[in-house]
């Protein structure tokens, strides 16, 4: 099935997983085979007579984005009235925790989870085993590895390389002689901040330079660990020209740090937020910095 690009991340994951347990069927359908019903009447179309438990995991669930999606995701199974429970869990950007979690969920006899895997391929193993024991696994966004079908039922991506690619077509607009870039990304070694890195270095030439530790500097997207982590390279490195950032809603606390130490705000590429959005209106008479934005990507395909 399709799931509407307008559903937000967790809840089109739940959409899809929903389909995929059995729960539902086909956009119209409202009766198989022998009229037996496969759509709950006045439910989504994904929603079907099977009664399921389902959970939603997050490897780190302590930022807006993760509060979004995590509420999203509950409401979308609160219209299924087949989905007899919901449970939710936090890894709290512990990779053992997230491995824990996910056992957890399966002992407990879930059917069906939808995983946000921050933690990338380290929790693969723990999804594996889940999907081997009879549970409908649906990672999402950041890609552990493995195979839909062997590892896991589907994985529900995004194109972050598209994101990087936009980046750097207005780094090289804005920033046409080169410079120094420092990449705040996520958790250490996930596919999402790493694909960004590896695009951006594709596009960008010589001139631009990565400061601190590559692929990119790993905030967690956790708004304290990123104004730790950047006030540390604000006084290591005294030439900042730019920060790509995949998570602005993170950063957007921590850009005071600049001006705090008589620097300017250097330029950002980063993703969208009400807050960020506040905070660069705020500051274009006292502090102004040059700024770009994509959707922080919580609508998906799958």
């Amino acid at each position: 099935m399709k799931v509407r690009e307008m559903l937000p991340g967790a809840a089109a994951a739940a959409a899809a997983m929903l389909a995929l347990t059995g729960c539902g069927g086909g956009a119209d359908a409202t009766a198989g085979a022998n009229d037996t019903p496969t759509h709950v009447a006045g439910a989504p179309s994904w929603c079907g007579p099977k009664k399921i438990s389902f959970a939603l995991l997050d490897g780190f669930g302590g930022n807006s984005w993760r509060l979004v999606t995590t509420a999203s995701g509950k409401d979308e199974a609160k219209k299924c009235p087949s989905v007899t429970s919901f449970q939710y869990a936090d890894g709290q950007g512990n990779t053992q925790k997230a491995i824990s979690d996910i056992k957890g969920m399966v002992s407990s006899g879930v059917d069906a989870m939808v995983v946000f895997p921050d933690d990338g391929k380290a929790v693969l193993p723990a999804l594996t085993a889940a999907h081997k024991a009879g549970v409908v696994v649906v990672p999402y966004r950041v890609d552990p590895g493995g195979t839909a079908g062997t590892n896991y039922a589907k994985w529900i991506g995004y194109d972050f390389a598209h994101d990087a690619v936009n980046w750097a077509e207005w780094i090289k607009k804005n920033i046409p002689d080169g410079g120094n870039i420092l990449f705040l990304g996520g958790p250490a070694g996930n596919s999402q901040s790493t694909t960004e890195y590896e695009t951006l270095r594709k596009n960008l030439p010589s001139a631009y330079q990565f400061l601190d530790q590559t692929p990119f500097v790993p905030t967690d997207w956790e708004p304290t660990k990123t104004q730790t982590l950047l006030s540390a390279a604000i006084a290591k490195y005294p030439k900042i020209d730019l920060i790509v950032s995949d998570f602005g809603p993170s950063i957007v606390s921590s850009l005071h740090l600049f001006p705090d130490s008589g620097r300017p705000i250097p330029a950002l590429a980063t993703t969208d937020g009400n807050s960020l959005s506040c905070f660069w209106t705020a500051q274009q008479k006292t502090n102004p910095f040059t700024m770009t934005t994509v959707a922080t990507g919580n609508r998906f395909h799958a």
